[in-house]
């Protein structure tokens, strides 16, 4: 059995869900390319799966419903942020998961051991799953199921697709042109650096209270709210490397201004998320890399940030303007210039290691600061 891939889509728009992220597989690409060239849907090609589930975390943030599409070798990659990031936060997003190696499918050989394994690890990790629907007497059941499913739950259901479950659809769009090399800028003084719980401070000193912030996991989402909590504050506490991606989904969806604070291991654990948003090119955002070349919160074990030149790569992925600074002075500078230029913008912020010896934790709870931050957002 098979269908044509408007029998499935038609009735998924009139459903609400109306954005999609992923990373194409030969079975996806009749929905890929029916998506690309549909005008009334939107679609972000991720780097990697798990950094399209963070953008469609992103997206829903902002009020949309959301699809991540992925093949079932990239479902590995996409674990840790439908673990650490959806399930906390309770996220939910449509999935269409491919099932490569599936039942009777002579495929290739590194398809062979997730083949087998791609029903259980959905169900490990919690995420309610049935067969894509091949037939027209199936879709509507199906996404009924999926809709009761995500309202119930507040969490990602997962369609398996098989090969030749849809019909093939040839893509009719055209390659998006290269992003334009940013510039960048070094404005380090070298003088003694500051820590990154100071940088925030002046950070919140400078920005408009409209913009909304989205901390990465660690110390930094910790101080943040140490510092002042609000409800325009979103403190991710795991899916290390989310936070750009995350940022990039909400702010292609919203006016607002958008503040990531990355930091060093974060930023370089999903430094492809950098070319998402450098081609994407969302001019509301500001991705701020908190550097002290450490992953302090877990023993201040060091990272090889001092061999990476973040200005100079997000430059050169397209982010407009990219800066390299070490003091509160040069920090709020930049903000103050950039705050109403277009971006995207990036400032690669060098500090020490350092924090309060007694840094306390966000006492409101995930799901609460998601759906705050979405009110916020969606006002």
């Amino acid at each position: 059995m098979s269908i044509d891939v408007d029998d499935f889509l038609t009735p998924v728009k009139d459903a609400g869900f109306d954005f999609f992220s992923g990373v194409p597989c030969s079975f996806l690409t009749p929905v890929i390319n029916r998506v690309i060239g549909d005008e009334g849907l939107s679609y972000v090609g991720a780097a990697s799966e798990g950094e399209a589930v963070a953008i469609a975390s992103g997206a829903w943030l902002a009020g949309h419903k959301t699809v991540v599409m992925c093949q079932n070798s990239g479902l590995g990659n996409a674990v840790n942020p439908l673990t650490s990031l959806n399930f906390p936060f309770r996220i939910p997003t449509l999935m269409i998961v491919t099932w490569r190696g599936g039942p009777g499918l002579t495929d290739e050989p590194q398809h062979e051991l997730m083949g087998d394994i791609t029903p259980a690890v959905l169900d490990v990790i919690q995420v309610p799953r049935a067969a894509f629907p091949a037939a027209q007497g199936e879709i509507s059941d199906a996404l009924s199921e999926a809709q009761d499913s995500m309202s119930q739950t507040d969490l990602p259901f997962a369609f398996i697709m098989q090969k030749g479950d849809v019909n093939s659809y040839k893509l009719d769009a055209k390659a998006p042109p290269p992003a334009p090399k940013g510039q960048t800028e070094d404005r380090r003084e070298n003088g003694a650096q500051t820590t990154r719980m100071a940088a925030m401070e002046r950070m919140l000193a400078v920005l408009p209270d409209s913009a909304a912030i989205i901390a990465t996991t660690g110390f930094t989402g910790r101080e943040l709210f140490t510092l002042e909590d609000r409800e325009q504050h979103l403190y991710q506490v795991g899916s290390m490397g989310c936070a750009a991606p995350m940022g990039l989904g909400v702010a292609l969806n919203t006016d607002k201004r958008v503040v990531v604070i990355d930091g060093d291991g974060a930023a370089m654990m999903k430094l492809g998320a950098l070319a998402t948003v450098g081609a994407y090119a969302p001019n509301n955002l500001l991705h701020i890399v908190m550097d002290n070349a450490a992953y302090e919160s877990t023993g201040g074990q060091p990272t090889v940030s001092a061999s990476v030149d973040f200005a100079g790569v997000a430059a050169a992925c397209g982010y407009k303007e990219a800066f390299t600074c070490d003091s509160l002075n040069g920090l709020e500078k930049i903000i103050s210039e950039t705050v109403s230029r277009p971006g995207p913008h990036l400032v690669h912020m060098v500090i020490k290691a350092g924090h309060p010896d007694t840094l306390g934790r966000p006492t409101i709870k995930p799901p609460e600061v998601a759906r705050r931050f979405k009110d916020f957002i969606t006002s």
